[in-house]
């Protein structure tokens, strides 16, 4: 469902559905949403509206897009113009208050928003899996808005767990304060609640990709949240099982050109390949994200850019230097661009604050003024193959198998075959730099390099002349429970490496 559709709806209708969250409530805010919400779902309509406030989580977290940003200006492929607020991701001096953030009105970036929307989605989620039982409706339709909300469910538990490491698990509505106290579950218990919505997203009778609403999950986009979710988990069996469901199944495949996957213009052509992605509408404003015009040069001056740009985005030399000449995908980088006059402006002239910047083209632009038409990939094949060719080296070592699956990536992307004959560390280590090339810009490389623990290690080395040193630290594996949050709820404790 487009964000546009989502939005109009929750402007009408979420004064009548449960608002009290953890990251919204107050101790001494009274609660009249449960009242509400008695009278609300009744119909098939009040379902839908519902299930549309489920969705709603999405705008907010991948508007900003604190999605993408906490992960990639934390990582070692982005890295942002240096504005208060922005760069604490960077220079790893996030606290628990994130009180910078705050101030210079950043939130939308930063991981609070993150805890914020998944939270409000998890409310809204629980409503709809509680009430709709009990409404006179096409049970077909039913079912599926019950796996629609079983699948969006474990998404923002997923989401959270990769960011804060243990969370509570929130699994029915919260008619009083009261309710919304839980105290924060071990990982393992918030993975195996993700499954368990999983496997019941599975048996609702999703459409398949061809009879999907754009913008809603498909039958297969359950199996590959599933894959990447046990992935993380390091539930190597599990994950290529459901890696393979996808494959196999032959309803999405890789289109021959990374750079027309992420063209503009070649949206529609680009669903054959992304499973799942954050819908972008260019007709409403305030339906788009930041992302369009962070990464376009300063002053809007790249046309093939944004109508709209700032210069506030750009890739380490380091990450365009460690690509292969011959690989396609550093296309979707750049060291020069394109002004309105008509000339090509050198790397060394593309920003003030370095002249080694590279731009980034995934999220170029050129035509919407209010919003932007190019979508945020959250699930796509490409990333199923490399979940597969992790999951198999995992299992049974660097097989023929598992390079059959690295390289149809590297095959798309104009590159020979891996070098045969690796054991399985290397392979992985492959992989997980595989991963980076592939997977840039899209909110993904912070995550692996946490749930590999090699963050450590390889942060110190993602520098240049705006950041000489990344002062990381063990703690930041997972990031501060919002101080916020605590405070509202007191059964909830912070990470103990952030006391």
């Amino acid at each position: 469902m487009k964000s546009a559709r989502i939005k109009i709806f929750l402007e009408i209708y979420l004064l009548g559905i449960l608002c009290l969250t953890y990251a919204s409530c107050s101790l001494d805010e009274d609660v009249y949403s449960s009242i509400i919400t008695e009278t609300f779902y009744k119909t098939a309509s009040d379902a839908e509206k519902g299930l549309l406030a489920t969705y709603g989580a999405m705008p907010s977290m991948y508007g900003g897009p604190a999605a993408t940003l906490v992960s990639d200006f934390s990582a070692d492929q982005a890295y942002p113009r240096a504005v208060v607020g922005r760069n604490s991701l960077t220079l790893f001096t996030l606290e628990p208050t994130y009180t910078v953030q705050r101030s210079q009105g950043r939130l939308s970036e930063s991981p609070q928003q993150i805890w914020t929307s998944c939270y409000s989605g998890i409310e809204q989620a629980n409503w709809v899996l509680q009430k709709l039982p009990g409404v006179s409706m096409d049970n077909t339709r039913k079912r599926q808005i019950l796996g629609e909300a079983f699948f969006l469910r474990a998404f923002y538990f997923w989401t959270l767990t990769k960011n804060f490491g243990e969370v509570p698990v929130k699994v029915t509505p919260s008619a009083t304060k009261e309710d919304a106290y839980l105290l924060k579950s071990p990982v393992k218990e918030v993975y195996n609640q993700i499954y368990s919505d999983l496997d019941s997203a599975g048996i609702s009778g999703l459409p398949s990709s061809s009879g999907v609403v754009i913008g809603r999950p498909s039958n297969e986009a359950i199996s590959a949240l599933y894959a990447k979710v046990a992935l993380y988990n390091e539930d190597w069996s599990t994950a290529l099982a459901k890696a393979e469901i996808v494959i196999n199944s032959n309803n999405y495949s890789l289109i021959s050109s990374v750079i027309d996957l992420f063209d503009y213009a070649q949206k529609e052509a680009s669903r054959k390949e992304m499973i799942w992605s954050y819908e972008c509408d260019p007709i409403s404003p305030g339906n788009g994200h930041q992302l369009v015009g962070l990464c376009g040069p300063t002053g809007s001056g790249g046309v093939e850019y944004a109508k709209t740009s700032f210069g506030s985005m750009f890739a380490y030399y380091k990450f365009f230097q460690s690509f292969d000449p011959k690989d396609q995908r550093r296309g979707l980088l750049d060291t020069t661009y394109l002004n309105k006059s008509g000339k090509w402006v050198p790397m060394a002239a593309i920003t003030p604050i370095t002249k080694n910047a590279v731009l980034i083209k995934k999220y170029q632009d050129p035509v919407s003024t209010v919003g932007t038409v190019r979508n945020i990939p959250i699930l796509r094949l490409a990333d199923i193959y490399l979940i597969a060719a992790e999951a198999e080296a995992q299992l049974n070592g660097a097989d023929s198998k598992a390079y059959g699956y690295i390289n149809a990536i590297r095959h798309r992307a104009g590159l020979k075959d891996l070098t045969p004959g690796l054991n399985r560390e290397d392979f992985i280590a492959a992989v997980l730099q595989e991963r980076s090339w592939e997977l840039f810009a899209e909110g993904d490389r912070w995550y692996d390099l946490t749930r590999t623990n090699t963050y450590m290690s390889v942060i110190p080395t993602a520098t240049n002349d705006v950041y000489p040193t990344r002062n990381i630290q063990s703690k930041y594996r997972f990031f501060p429970i919002p101080q916020d949050e605590i405070n509202a709820n007191p059964q909830l404790v912070q990470n103990p490496d952030w006391n």
